[in-house]
């Protein structure tokens, strides 16, 4: 598997995550630019990751700009066709703008920015970024964020329960999903979700910020294993 890396003006994480897929994962990585119309060599065999940041400056609602941007044709394209994409953060703003995946993400309930480490515990094992983690083992994975409440309507949240597409929820230490593990309001304690055909994903937390030994934590790592054993195996 290859990874492309899109950056948009604004983003601030593209570096991190190119890193880790390049670096740590010891994957070929290409960098796409927001104005590139094609995806280089990749194929629907590779994953495109959209990065955190601030993508146009957020100056309209987060990722509704870069939703326009001339490589989200092909991003998209690449989705329709079973590619795999992951959005991180603003990232996953990006997925929703473009409507890859549904719902949106809102600004957190309490109007400010939030920066720490952050407990989640994973929901299904269905998917290729999560297949090879147990729905029982609290992660601990940065999140760094101002519009980060997930919100999606009555019909939607029952089209994710009843497909399975939850990924992860907002915790305590000890698994426990209650409004008090809640960071920013997010409905249900969500803090991941992929598309029905399961080859998209979007999550606020940050796993290339927990990538490393060097870091103190390799909780996030767990997911580029994840999707890289079911693509090689």
């Amino acid at each position: 598997m290859k990874f492309g890396v899109v950056i948009f003006p604004g983003s601030n994480c593209d570096q991190d995550i190119i890193h880790v897929c390049r670096e740590v994962m010891q994957c070929e990585t290409r960098i796409l630019w927001h104005k590139d119309t094609t995806l280089q060599d990749l194929t629907t065999e590779d994953c495109i990751m959209i990065p955190g940041g601030f993508s146009y400056g957020d100056y309209l609602r987060c990722g509704a700009i870069a939703r326009f941007s001339p490589v989200m044709e092909k991003v998209i394209e690449h989705a329709n066709n079973g590619g795999y994409v992951f959005g991180i953060c603003n990232g996953f703003q990006v997925l929703c703008e473009s409507h890859l995946l549904p719902g949106a993400l809102l600004m957190n309930d309490h109007q400010k920015f939030i920066c720490q480490n952050q407990y989640l515990l994973p929901q299904t094992s269905n998917s290729a970024i999560t297949r090879n983690l147990d729905v029982n083992e609290v992660l601990n994975i940065p999140i760094a964020h101002g519009e980060g409440r997930y919100y999606a309507d009555e019909k939607t949240m029952q089209l994710l329960k009843q497909n399975d597409q939850i990924l992860f929820k907002y915790c305590d230490a000890e698994g426990n999903i209650n409004d008090a593990s809640n960071p920013n309001g997010s409905i249900e304690n969500i803090a991941g979700i992929c598309n029905a055909g399961r080859n998209v994903f979007g999550m606020m937390p940050h796993p290339e910020r927990s990538s490393e030994e060097v870091l103190g934590n390799t909780d996030g790592r767990k997911l580029f294993e994840s999707l890289l054993n079911l693509v090689n195996a």
